[in-house]
């Protein structure tokens, strides 16, 4: 159920949408001004990695192995 975000082009009003389903049909039109000259933006996200002050970022661990050396890298997150 993603959520679109509209921009009204004649007042600046920003708008959100949730649609239910692809074959829901919704009337676009401003809910302040009720111009129907709108633009799609792009939406911000939260999305974020580790390096917080509690979660531990990337890690690197090189050590000497056959071929000279070696290393192999700890990125946090769930595994496999």
């Amino acid at each position: 159920m993603p959520i679109y975000e509209f921009k009204c082009l004649k007042c600046g009003e920003h708008l959100e949408l949730l649609m239910m389903s692809k074959d829901e049909t919704i009337e676009l039109k401003c809910s302040k001004c009720g111009s129907v000259d709108l633009e799609r933006i792009l939406s911000c996200t939260s999305f974020a990695t580790g390096n917080g002050p509690t979660t531990p970022g990337p890690s690197a661990n090189t050590r000497t192995c056959a071929s000279g050396s070696c290393t192999t890298y700890d990125i946090p997150g769930p595994s496999r």
